[in-house]
């Protein structure tokens, strides 16, 4: 029988001690480790839902690797390559990739009687995955694309419709310069659909269409596109699954043919992303303040409790129990204690975190934070290690202030009693 263990379970659960000073400092360590645990649930939640949100987002519209050609510079002007590649189908093989689809992109003018705005066309052909801009569609439907006549459906941003006054079925004219012409080339496209991701920087920027169309625009050949884009399930893989790719096109290249080189999302759009990486750290100094909170409150705690039952210890040691017998009681006693608060912690900062998940109540700027709302990621393992770690943190902290006992004297504390 675990005696020590015994001792601080009556201890924790005696009625009487409502009474005693001691308790009324409890509550107010047990107050503060529930507000701490409940602000670090949620600024994880925060941080990683947040993240999570504008990663998917960059990568809706541009994937997680590119292949692209050599010769392409950092613009959406783009060298054409062959959709007709040796590797394909060995790319296709690697762990971890879950698609791989054609694209091109085309830098142009929308113009309509009233504005201009400058855009981007990127142009998929009918095999292309439209499960993000579908999740995202306020309006009308995904373009009609085949493998045989061109159309000229477009899907274009809430932004870009509020902007230049377009609605569904309406037909805009779009500008379109290549290199070496004076003149312009002119297009009209049909609006089938309205998508909104609240990524104004994006949502002002892409309209979705027809490959074949950007085919046209540059006097492509029928396989020539600007590349291919690569999905992979573990946007942590990504830098791996990369090397394997490169590795793979290197192998099958062939001397005559086009240089390509892979691009990926975090080198795209290095800012966001380092920006994003960032926060992670704001978010270990929220964590380390808010455990070390925790760990002085019950501190505190500990130390009036050793002081109120001084009595107690000089009778304990008269029997002859051991100094750390004593101080192991007081350390049960301490977690018994911090796990009542963390328990209402953890209760505060779930209610938390579903509140604002299902009535998205604290709003931001898109313009500045790429969201709408404050996105929060709910993650079972996030919740466990956040008690583990403040649970071990704290009670390693106690094992110190509990050396006290030890100078605590039976004769003078029995004496005193």
């Amino acid at each position: 029988m675990n005696t020590e263990l015994f001792i601080s379970r009556r201890l924790f659960f005696d009625k009487g001690n409502k009474k005693l000073l001691s308790q009324r400092i409890i509550r107010i360590a047990l107050t503060g480790i529930a507000l701490g645990l409940a602000v670090m649930i949620v600024s994880v939640a925060v941080v990683t839902g947040f993240k999570k949100e504008v990663r998917n987002k960059v990568i809706g519209f541009g994937s997680h690797i590119q292949i692209i050609n050599y010769d392409s510079n950092s613009s959406y002007e783009t060298q054409p390559v062959s959709e007709e590649q040796p590797f394909l189908a060995t790319v296709k093989q690697i762990p971890g990739i879950n698609y791989l689809q054609p694209f091109a992109t085309k830098p142009g003018m929308i113009k309509t009687d009233d504005y201009i705005q400058g855009i981007v066309f990127k142009g998929v052909d009918e095999n292309y995955t439209w499960d993000f801009f579908a999740k995202n569609l306020l309006e009308g439907t995904i373009p009609y694309i085949n493998d045989s006549a061109r159309t000229n459906q477009i899907l274009i941003s809430a932004e870009i419709s509020r902007l230049l006054q377009l609605k569904i079925n309406d037909k805009a004219i779009f500008y379109f310069l290549n290199e070496n012409e004076l003149m312009p080339r002119m297009l009209q496209l049909e609006v089938c659909g309205i998508y909104h991701t609240g990524f104004e920087e994006f949502d002002k920027l892409f309209i979705l269409g027809d490959l074949k169309q950007i085919q046209r625009l540059n006097d492509w050949k029928d396989d020539q596109i600007t590349g291919f884009e690569v999905v992979v399930s573990d946007f942590n893989q990504i830098e791996k699954i990369e090397q394997e790719i490169r590795s793979t096109i290197i192998q099958f290249r062939d001397k005559d043919a086009e240089i390509l080189r892979t691009e990926s999302i975090t080198r795209m759009y290095p800012q966001i992303f380092d920006w994003l990486s960032i926060l992670d750290m704001n978010v270990w100094v929220i964590l380390i303040l808010m455990v070390m909170v925790a760990s002085f409150n019950m501190v505190s705690g500990l130390l009036v409790l050793i002081l109120e039952r001084a009595s107690m210890i000089g009778v304990l040691k008269a029997m002859g129990t051991t100094g750390w017998s004593i101080r192991k009681i007081f350390v049960y006693l301490s977690v018994f204690l911090t796990g009542r608060g963390m328990l209402w912690g953890n209760v505060i900062g779930i209610v938390i975190v579903v509140l604002q998940n299902q009535f998205h109540i604290i709003h931001l700027d898109p313009a500045t934070y790429y969201v709408e709302y404050v996105p929060m990621n709910f993650s079972l393992l996030h919740l466990l290690l956040l008690n583990v770690g403040t649970i071990v943190i704290t009670s390693a902290m106690l094992i110190v202030p509990s050396w006290l006992i030890s100078k605590i004297s039976p004769d003078k504390s029995m004496r005193f009693d």
